[in-house]
């Protein structure tokens, strides 16, 4: 039997997270992992508690900022490292496995927050 190995399992995790995005534009998804075991996850979509863009939005998906982003939408790497603070868990020396490679403003949080690693899918 071939074991996959984790850099797969997580990164697949992370693709069928993706498909959980409420967003019409694009769908990305995350995962957070501390060595072996993963500490947090998400995907991209507006805050919990306040809209689904394909449910509410279906045509033209919900309003957009001048670079074209959803307005309110939170990314995948935002989600899954808020989690993480937000149940107390440190991210610091964590690796960060995403489908689309981060946008300037989650490379400046993920610096930040002291995550060593990153990796995409696609750029």
């Amino acid at each position: 039997m071939n074991r996959p190995d984790f850099d797969d399992i997580f990164m697949e995790l992370a693709v069928n997270l993706a498909k959980r995005s409420h967003c019409i534009k694009k769908h990305v998804g995350a995962v957070l992992t501390k060595e072996t075991r993963i500490i947090s996850i998400g995907y991209n979509g507006p805050p919990a508690g306040t809209h689904n863009c394909d449910l509410e939005f279906p045509v033209h998906g919900c309003a957009t900022d001048s670079k074209g982003s959803c307005s309110l939408a939170l990314h995948a790497e935002q989600n899954a490292i808020l989690y993480a603070v937000k149940n107390n868990t440190s991210v610091e020396g964590s690796t960060l496995y995403v489908t689309l490679s981060p946008c300037l403003a989650c490379a400046r949080i993920i610096f930040s927050m002291g995550i060593s690693k990153v990796i995409y899918l696609y750029s």
